[in-house]
């Protein structure tokens, strides 16, 4: 547990490391670093849990990520990289723990459900990873729309080897809540903890990302890239040329909106407000929030006086890539310059 004087007033230190957690006290660059701390949480909230399931899943994550696992090249994608899936899956232990310790009555989780829901938010972006077989794809950025999918294919090939293979069908359901594949109302399980679980794992999903210490540089630099890809930025339509995202700039201006919307709507109406979760763990403070609500105050902050040179950090990228943000440059202009070249459309009569 991190105390508040340690954390700040608000639950946030005022001087972060880029590839460390909320609180600047794990190093979520790290697979060692995070898997003890995660192991420390099961331990002190199931005590007696076996981990040698959750801890082996450690081990594979930082294989598959690196390019060490056999079929497959390793992650390429410098938004949803090694330190996003870490940082995504201590949110998660976080926010299970918390819950847990908030429900001592009842109705439990039970350690079983929280290993198979750890071990999902693991590789909740494992289909960002290209296999051998798709050498010829330039980036694991093009399946940004299916990536949920294939995350959950290969969560059914991986469980029933970790002893979990019962878990089969609620983890390659639940895992949809981290993204928008399929609409939250129409993702089913039989019983409402394994829907608890899903939203506490797209809860940890968006807290990660939004209070990074880098959100907005990342935004700009990163997810911009990942969205031409993706064909999610600019893409063809029916009536020409569809734009959403003109440029990283443009897509972080809209970015105070998107927050906005995914506070209200997706972690409030959608998932419940789960993030009060970690509240039990901070002596009653949210240091996620607190560092989101930071982030939009200073991009409100940049888009009325227009100082957008003051966002000038370049955090590490950790994929397998030596120059990952050069390569993921070269590959952005190119595409952009193939979708414009391209022949437009014939209009449908």
């Amino acid at each position: 547990m991190v105390s508040q004087s340690e954390s700040g007033a608000h639950g946030v230190r005022p001087y972060r490391r880029s590839d460390y957690d909320v609180t600047d006290t794990v190093r979520v660059s790290s697979p060692p670093a995070v898997r003890e701390v995660v192991l420390g949480l099961v331990a002190d909230t199931w005590p007696g849990t076996p981990l040698h399931a959750l801890r082996t899943a450690f081990t594979d994550f930082e294989r598959l990520f690196t390019g060490q696992a056999p079929g497959y090249l390793g992650v390429d994608t410098v938004y949803h990289d090694r330190q996003h899936s870490l940082d995504m899956v201590l949110a998660t232990a976080r926010l299970l723990a918390g819950y847990e310790r908030s429900h001592a009555a009842g109705p439990r989780l039970g350690a079983r459900r929280v290993i198979m829901g750890l071990i999902t938010a693991l590789f909740h972006d494992s289909g960002y990873i290209r296999t051998t077989r798709e050498r010829e794809i330039p980036n694991g950025a093009v399946f940004t729309r299916q990536h949920v999918t294939r995350s959950a294919r290969y969560l059914a090939g991986y469980l029933p080897d970790a002893g979990l293979a019962d878990q089969v069908p609620i983890a390659t359901r639940i895992v949809h809540f981290t993204g928008y594949e399929v609409p939250l109302d129409l993702i089913r399980v039989t019983d409402p903890r394994d829907r608890t679980v899903g939203h506490l794992l797209g809860t940890a999903d968006m807290l990660a990302q939004m209070a990074d210490r880098c959100y907005l540089e990342k935004c700009r630099d990163r997810l911009y890239a990942e969205f031409v890809l993706g064909d999610i930025a600019v893409h063809p339509g029916p009536h020409g040329m569809q734009v959403l995202y003109g440029s990283g700039l443009d897509l972080l201006r809209q970015t105070p909106g998107f927050i906005e919307q995914t506070l209200d709507h997706r972690l409030g109406h959608g998932f419940g407000h789960a993030y009060r979760y970690i509240e039990p763990l901070f002596g009653g403070t949210n240091p996620y929030m607190a560092a989101i609500r930071q982030n939009i105050d200073y991009l409100r902050a940049l888009a009325r006086s227009s100082r957008w040179p003051l966002l000038r950090r370049n955090p590490p990228v950790f994929t397998v890539d030596e120059q990952p943000m050069d390569s993921v440059r070269r590959l952005l202009v190119r595409h952009l310059r193939e979708i414009w070249s391209a022949p437009a459309p014939t209009p449908v009569s």
